[in-house]
């Protein structure tokens, strides 16, 4: 097959978002994942629900379902077990997959199914007029809201953490330096990549992320989380998170006050489930964790599945040829 460039993954379905959605910008990234991995569009499956997030399969050039609401990783798990050889891709939004969809992301995670799952985040529903969604913050306006919310959101990425997935990452839908990246990082996993995507919905619940997203505040406002390396962030990259021994939470830090040495970073490490629970829960002073926040390696229910089915089989064929056919012995 050819090199294929980012664009000749794009269709020629007319792109209907409203101008200024942050869902442009993460189809722009996904089209460039898809040309840096090199990926088969006849080996390639889009599947989505409901929202706004899920139209994206029909603006990617490979197969795809549009399917119903929340259902979109129980279908995709489906197509992974029948046909092994597919890179299979979940979009979803926070409404579809954290609400109605909550059972089935659930699972798909504890499973470890072989999917990449891109959940976007503008914790609101979008499509159907701007009802508050299951992680819009407290206080929230809304039709459904009209006083504000007074549900406690969820965290998409502590909840992918509490149900066990071993892959977790978090972007921002502009960030077209490392989104790309992260989605290929997400793809490549072995078992179920779960990519929380902080999207703007421009209509009905605008600059939600302004704090983070904003190129003039993100390097106080993000944390980027790289294996290795210490857990670093500011303008000048002398703010850092330490453990504080007492409380063991994280904290802020600035190096040079104090005493404070890079020697009280906190190091991250991916492998840790522990340290991506602390990341995740950050709000507020603290800075918002950024890229790989946690990964490791376990084995994907496709896999051991297809396994299961191969010993079953020959274990079937092994029974007819010594009994002849199991319908006559009924």
């Amino acid at each position: 097959m050819a090199e294929l460039k980012a664009k000749d993954y794009a269709t020629d379905q007319e792109v209907r978002w409203c101008p200024g959605c942050g869902d442009y910008s993460i189809l722009k990234a996904v089209h460039r994942a898809l040309a840096d991995s090199g990926a088969d569009p006849a080996q390639t499956v889009f599947v989505s629900g409901i929202g706004c997030s899920s139209r994206l399969p029909y603006y990617v050039d490979t197969y795809g379902f549009h399917t119903i609401h929340g259902r979109a990783p129980a279908i995709a798990t489906g197509v992974k077990l029948a046909n092994p050889d597919l890179d299979v891709w979940v979009i979803t939004g926070d409404g579809d997959g954290l609400s109605i969809g909550g059972n089935h992301l659930l699972h798909a995670l504890r499973r470890n199914v072989n999917l990449n799952i891109l959940l976007f985040n503008n914790e609101i529903y979008g499509l159907t007029k701007g009802q508050y969604s299951p992680t819009s913050r407290i206080g929230t306006p809304s039709p459904t809201s009209p006083n504000g919310s007074l549900d406690h959101p969820i965290e998409p990425a502590q909840f992918a953490l509490g149900a066990g997935a071993t892959f977790i990452a978090r972007c921002v839908d502009i960030d077209q330096k490392a989104l790309p990246g992260i989605l290929n990082a997400g793809q490549a996993h072995e078992g179920a990549a779960f990519v929380e995507l902080l999207q703007n919905c421009i209509v009905y619940n605008k600059d939600v992320w302004e704090d983070v997203a904003n190129k003039k505040t993100a390097a106080d406002t993000q944390v980027v989380c790289e294996h290795g390396q210490p857990l670093l962030y500011g303008k000048d990259r002398n703010k850092g998170l330490r453990l504080n021994t007492t409380t063991l939470t994280l904290e802020s830090v600035t190096l040079g006050e104090d005493g404070i040495t890079l020697a009280d970073i906190l190091v991250h490490d991916e492998t840790n489930a522990v340290m991506a629970q602390m990341l995740v829960n950050m709000a507020d002073p603290l800075p918002t964790a950024m890229g790989v926040i946690h990964r490791r390696s376990a084995p994907a229910y496709d896999s051991t599945y297809r396994a299961h089915k191969t010993l079953e089989r020959k274990a079937r064929v092994r029974d007819l040829l010594r009994h002849g056919n199991l319908l006559d012995r009924r």
